[in-house]
């Protein structure tokens, strides 16, 4: 555990000799910050200005992994999105103090490894709510009014020909009255309760809450209910060895023939040969992801090709007003841990 002290009155970090008094004085004389990965969060849209205020910076669009150690050479804070940081590299760095992970999920650095070297890690937690819980929208309204079809098809000249004032041939679906089931039911999850009830739509949850202490609308039930009953299912769990692979054959025979499934969660949530099987089948009706196993897409993926099948290159986080506070929250977390008091910390 990292531990912080009070010494006549200052705080002061447990690593031998190491203070965060000292740490504020190194910070005076120009702390030394690495960006690995800066692109994803501001390619070009925002500012670094708060974080350049701090100290040194220097920002790289992207860092290849036989690089990583040169690039962060001196560095006393690393920030990374999805550059991986194993326990090797971080033993590479001495002169490093803190990890902060430019994202909600931190499987990209060996915390463990951290830890043990006294290195603070940090992370950046529910900025990205709302944007997530809306991207679920844009998929399920995509898939029940077909906006992208159709205004391709009248692109290429479709109702300019029509003799009709209408028309359509795909099946549209109205929310109202539909039954959503959400699996996992933190902040992202909750939000797109709330949506979903706006719409008129019954809300049914897999969690571990009580009933009682949901919020009002949603309705707990199993996971065997969930497959069985459910119009839409929504995948907002966390990715571990119980949820990988939660959407499979089994799962999907067990699904309505009109059922829609959405994944904003994590890919291998979804076993995607099973699903691209299904579809391809007509066991359900559509699948909406904005994640997949492997990311970027393997060229070989089944879900590329396989009917009814709508990916998102995983930007349901990536909307300005998500990484302008996704920047906040990162200045705000150095700056606690510059103050003696680190926030957000994943190692404890």
């Amino acid at each position: 555990m990292v531990s912080y002290v009070k010494t006549n009155g200052i705080t002061c970090f447990s690593k031998e000799s190491i203070t965060f008094a000292a740490v504020k004085e190194k910070q005076k004389k120009i702390m030394k910050i690495v960006v690995l990965d800066g692109y994803g969060l501001n390619p070009g849209d925002l500012s670094w200005q708060g974080l350049q205020a701090l100290g040194e910076v220097t920002i790289y669009d992207r860092t290849a992994p036989d690089d990583v150690v040169h690039r962060a050479e001196g560095a006393e804070i690393i920030l990374t999105n999805k550059t991986v940081l194993t326990a090797g590299t971080i033993m590479s760095l001495p002169k490093l103090k803190y990890i902060g992970v430019l994202a909600t999920g931190y499987n990209v650095v060996d915390t463990e490894a951290a830890k043990t070297q006294h290195i603070v890690v940090t992370n950046i937690p529910a900025y990205s709510t709302e944007s997530v819980a809306q991207m679920v929208f844009a998929h399920i309204l995509n898939i029940t009014n077909q906006v992208g079809y159709y205004a391709t098809e009248n692109r290429n000249g479709r109702w300019s020909r029509n003799l009709d004032f209408c028309y359509w041939d795909q099946p549209l679906t109205e929310l109202s009255g539909k039954k959503i089931g959400i699996i996992g039911l933190g902040n992202t999850g909750q939000a797109t309760a709330r949506i979903a009830l706006a719409f008129g739509m019954k809300v049914y949850a897999y969690t571990s809450k009580e009933q009682q202490k949901l919020p009002a609308g949603i309705t707990k039930c199993s996971l065997d209910e969930l497959f069985a009953t459910c119009d839409i299912i929504s995948l907002h769990c966390p990715l571990n060895h119980e949820t990988r692979h939660i959407i499979n054959t089994r799962r999907l025979e067990q699904m309505k023939a009109d059922c829609i499934v959405i994944n904003t969660g994590r890919g291998p949530l979804v076993n995607e040969q099973d699903m691209a099987n299904a579809l391809n089948n007509g066991m359900i009706r559509a699948f909406g992801t904005d994640v997949l196993c492997m990311e970027p897409a393997d060229p070989n993926n089944p879900l590329l090709t396989a009917k009814n099948s709508f990916i998102t290159p995983h930007i349901a986080w990536a909307t300005k007003e998500a990484r302008e506070r996704l920047m906040d929250i990162c200045l705000q977390n150095i700056k606690a841990f510059i103050n003696g008091t680190p926030i957000n910390v994943v190692n404890q």
